[in-house]
């Protein structure tokens, strides 16, 4: 039913005026309606090949777009506006516009590569597992795959884990689309999908037996008739076998190979194969056919998921909303002494709610995390602005007794709730108690691309003195220079600041926050330490608009060179660059008057100093450090460690806010103590990405800096990575199930690998819930090879289904100077045995239409549950129809929901969408009882929905 998905994307918006179509004219219109939509699309509802094979990244992007602009029109009917369609072919940048979101494209293009990267993932490290392919006839194992992973897709969404939920969503898209691929399901001559792949206990076919025969040999290199015809005309489901070694080949006798050079089963009669991953495969002539059903099916998984979910989570699941794609994430102090610091934490936050609200930067989320001594956390997020105001309106300080706080575990917290790319807001007067979690706090900062400001009150530089009140005495202590270091480090590392302040001059440094909720992208990001005189130059183009520079540090001069060669510096009040200038504590902001082309500044100060320039602008970029597969299909996989020191290196580029943006270069730029820069070489790989091939990785911290210009434009322009990288010595790596099943022990096995000489490296692992845990303090690594360790995690059955954990894994030399991470995402699911769709029962109905409907009504009673032992129902909503709609649940009885609806005779139809606990979907359609001419076309809507095709037609061309 997918095809009429695609139909309806095509559709002009006036072909919804079927929706009011009278009881009597209902067969013209039906049959109109859909002579008309053959007639536009032609025979090739899905042909998105124009000239070569479409890939797993095309199949998964296709579909997301498709599915996010089904989802923006749901909304949109739902909220009574109007929905353009976005032109066709759809982008990621065209979606986003036509759904209202264009500030969040950076965020819906790192969702689609999230997704797609996830789903590449799958062919190099799952090589071998057949059930990941439906390869070897395993098709039981390939659908509980599929199943048992969108089971934690619909939590995860639940819960609001949407990292997460992409992860696992990425990875059981791979089997689904080499279902159509790898089985003789096109040959079988079926034109549509297998829906049957996403439902736990429903058949997927006729499965071979083990000693069913089914191909027999090619002829030459000609496979188009290999299959048997009694497999055929049987309808008998198989697919290929693979191996690579023919000796140890488990290949029974008579059965169909994979095909292509790599397979050697291919080699063992029956020879041949029958994939069609491509034009050039054994079976490339329905290459088209089954990349369009590959579109279909994943259309049709992401179809559920959003039923499941409802259209705003399953937006926000791909990176789409309405405001700024940035959360408003505070991290705080409570602790006695802060009462003036969270005073301002409600001031700005007001500030935000109170401009923002509703425009285009109001933030995709809040989160609030306090901490003190010894408590953190909670959480607190929410996309709710102003119950959010209210809950930090009612923040509180107290304890907070001694001189140290957890602030580096409320950041922990803070950096695996918030989204990628967020920017990290924290308050507090106190060193941090919980130092050793610095190397963790980094690891994330560099997993998740976050920006952490710190704001420190009463630090030795502001020579401001705090006060703790303790058993009624007054004590005195100030925050160490060792101490304010730290957060200083913490915040280079990431590309935010450290600014340090008095409590009397905080609410003005604050005023920063309400700017970063905007879309501000970075043009420079440098830092000195020690502090030296040096020059650095960065290009304003034409998208950027609000040129502002950061700097923190005390006793720097500046000068400034516009791209004319005019001339300022940060003496000089009267000059025509600068706009305006404010100091405060450590902390001066400098806001540029617009000029395209090439600045240069230069800092004068023997102190350290951190410089940033920022502006807003749509256009920024994404990438992942990768490295290639040494499989036989070679592909390049996401690091989710730091890259090898003095080795060879590769990223992935892309980039977002424009569809016409070309990447010109790329460089690694050392970022604290030079300006040393190693230059890749740029290939262009399509769909907008760029594989950049790097000599050597740097053995220092540096940053990535892009370079490109957009189409059309006259200047190029220059986007850097805020966050800090280093490349390592150590390797880690690990590839555990990401789901964790409630109540049981599961265990994470990682590896440890040196190049340098044999010493016993520390293992620090923590996780995002505090779990309880084990792991090996310490393992022995041998130069040269590799040491194996185990992380152990058990997950309470208290905890709910979806939620989400993150273990770090950071590997540490014993001298300090060489550490690495592996950071790896879980979704925690509960045992379920409810994988039925709940019900509906016509309790009543009563109708008395005439041929003149607008003079009479009908109404329907309608008792909806999910069955004795199923989870529940969760929500009940009307998805077509225009009548009067109540639910209230039945008296005596929580897992029932009575349903009563009143509607005018002229809208004779309405449809519910119907959704359990665990989130299997189920839809009733419900038809007035009409009499003459009417009854007549009823019963050939009644004919259609019998055949499979009504459902979808009422949902999507109804509304």
């Amino acid at each position: 039913m997918i095809w009429f998905l695609k139909l309806h994307l095509m559709v002009p918006k006036e072909l919804n005026l079927f929706i009011i179509l009278k009881v009597g004219a209902m067969i013209r219109s039906v049959f109109a309606v859909l002579c008309f939509l053959l007639l536009l699309i032609g025979p090739q509802a899905f042909d998105i090949l124009p000239g070569g094979s479409l890939n797993h990244q095309e199949i998964t992007e296709q579909a997301i777009l498709n599915a996010t602009v089904q989802a923006c029109r749901s909304r949109a009917l739902t909220e009574g506006t109007n929905f353009n369609f976005p032109a066709q072919p759809f982008t990621a940048q065209g979606v986003a516009a036509a759904c209202g979101a264009s500030q969040s494209s950076k965020a819906f293009h790192q969702a689609i590569t999230s997704i797609k990267r996830r789903n590449i993932r799958v062919d190099i490290r799952y090589l071998f597992k057949a059930s990941f392919h439906f390869d070897d006839e395993e098709f039981v194992q390939g659908r509980r795959i599929i199943t048992e992973g969108l089971v934690a897709v619909k939590a995860d969404n639940r819960m609001g884990n949407y990292e997460t939920a992409r992860q696992k969503l990425g990875e059981i898209m791979h089997p689904l689309q080499d279902f159509y691929s790898h089985s003789n399901w096109v040959e079988l001559g079926n034109t549509l999908p297998n829906s049957n792949l996403i439902k736990t206990e429903a058949s997927i076919g006729n499965i071979a037996d083990e000693s069913r025969v089914t191909c027999r040999n090619c002829v030459g290199d000609d496979c188009t008739n290999n299959i048997l015809e009694d497999v055929i005309a049987g309808q008998i489901l198989t697919s290929g076998y693979f191996g690579l070694v023919p000796v140890v080949s488990t290949k029974p006798p008579g059965k169909c190979s994979h095909g292509g050079s790599f397979d050697r089963t291919s080699k063992i009669e029956p020879t041949g194969g029958i994939n069609k991953d491509s034009f050039q495969s054994s079976h490339g002539h329905l290459h088209t056919k089954a990349a369009n059903l590959a579109v279909a099916a994943t259309s049709q998984l992401l179809d559920d998921i959003r039923l499941a979910a409802g259209d705003l989570p399953f937006l926000q699941m791909v990176g789409i909303s309405r405001g700024s794609s940035k959360a408003l994430c505070f991290v705080t102090d409570t602790s006695k002494s802060m009462s003036d610091d969270i005073a301002v934490v409600k001031t700005v936050t007001s500030t935000i709610i109170d401009i923002e609200a509703g425009t285009e930067n109001e933030p995709s989320v809040y989160i609030l995390i306090p901490f003190s001594d010894p408590g953190f956390g909670p959480v607190i997020r929410t996309t709710d602005a102003t119950l959010f105001k209210d809950i930090v309106n009612h923040l509180t300080t107290n304890g907070g007794g001694d001189d140290e706080e957890m602030s580096l575990s409320g950041l922990q917290l803070a950096l695996t709730s918030a989204p990628f790319n967020s920017e990290i807001f924290l308050f507090t007067d106190a060193p941090a108690k919980d130092k050793d979690l610095k190397n963790t706090v980094i690891a994330l900062i560099e997993r998740t691309k976050t920006v952490v400001n710190f704001m420190i009150t009463d630090s030795v530089v502001t020579n401001r003195r705090r006060r703790r009140r303790n058993s009624n005495q007054m004590q005195t202590r100030l925050i160490s220079e060792s101490d304010a270091q730290l957060y200083r480090d913490l915040a280079q590392a990431s590309g935010g600041q450290a600014i340090e302040v008095t409590k009397a001059e905080l609410p003005v440094a604050a005023a920063t926050i309400v700017q970063s909720v905007s879309s501000m992208v970075t043009l420079l990001q440098a830092s000195r330490n020690p502090g030296q005189t040096d020059s650095f130059t960065f290009i304003v183009d034409e998208t950027v608009i609000n040129p502002t520079i950061y700097i923190t540090g005390r006793s720097i001069t500046f000068t400034l060179t516009s791209p004319t060669g005019v001339t300022q510096q940060s003496t000089d009040s009267t000059g025509s660059l600068i706009t305006s200038s404010e100091t405060v504590g450590n902390f001066i902001t400098v806001r540029l008057q617009k000029q395209v082309g090439n600045w240069a500044i230069r800092m004068v100060s023997n102190k350290p100093y951190t410089l940033r320039v920022v502006g807003e602008s749509s256009v920024d970029f994404l990438f992942d450090f990768v490295e290639p597969s040494q499989g036989p299909f070679g592909g390049f996989d996401a690091l989710d460690t730091r890259p090898r020191a003095g080795f060879n290196g590769s990223l992935l580029v892309t980039i977002s806010g424009s569809d016409s943006a070309a990447v010109t270069e790329v460089a690694l730029v050392e970022s604290t103590k030079g300006s040393e820069e190693t230059v890749g070489v740029v290939v262009p790989q399509g769909s907008g990405d760029f594989l950049v091939q790097v000599d050597v990785m740097p053995t220092v911290e540096f940053v990535v800096r892009v370079k490109g210009r957009v189409q059309g434009s006259a200047t190029d322009f220059q986007r850097q990575s805020p966050t800090n990288f280093r490349a390592s010595n150590l390797t880690l790596s690990a590839d555990p199930d990401s789901i964790l099943v409630a109540g049981t022990m599961t265990s994470v096995p990682f590896t440890v690998a040196s190049t340098r000489s044999d010493e016993n490296i520390t293992i620090r692992a923590t996780n995002s819930r505090s779990l309880d845990s084990t792991f090996p303090s310490v393992l022995l690594v041998e130069s040269g090879n590799s040491t194996n360790g185990t992380v152990t995690l058990l997950a309470p059955l208290s905890i709910p289904s979806g939620s989400d954990v993150i273990l770090t894994i950071v590997a540490e030399t014993p001298d300090g100077s060489d550490t690495n991470y592996i950071v790896l995402r879980f979704s925690i699911v509960n045992s379920i045995n409810d994988f039925t769709q709940p019900e509906c029962q016509l309790v009543s109905m009563q109708s008395s239409c005439a041929e003149n409907c607008s003079l009479s009504v009908w109404a329907a009673s309608i008792r909806v549950t999910d069955g004795d032992s199923g989870a529940g129902v969760q929500r009940v909503s009307l998805i077509q129809g225009t009548g009067v709609f109540n639910t209230n649940l039945e008296a005596g009885n929580q897992n029932v929901t009575l349903v009563s609806y009143v509607a005018s005779c002229c809208a004779p139809v309405m449809q519910l969408l119907v959704v359990d606990r665990v989130g299997n979907v189920g839809t009733c359609q419900f038809t007035a009882r009409v009499s003459g001419s009417g009854m007549a076309s009823m019963s050939f809507f009644l004919c259609l929905i019998m055949m499979g095709f009504g459902q979808l037609l009422l949902s999507e061309f109804m509304n």
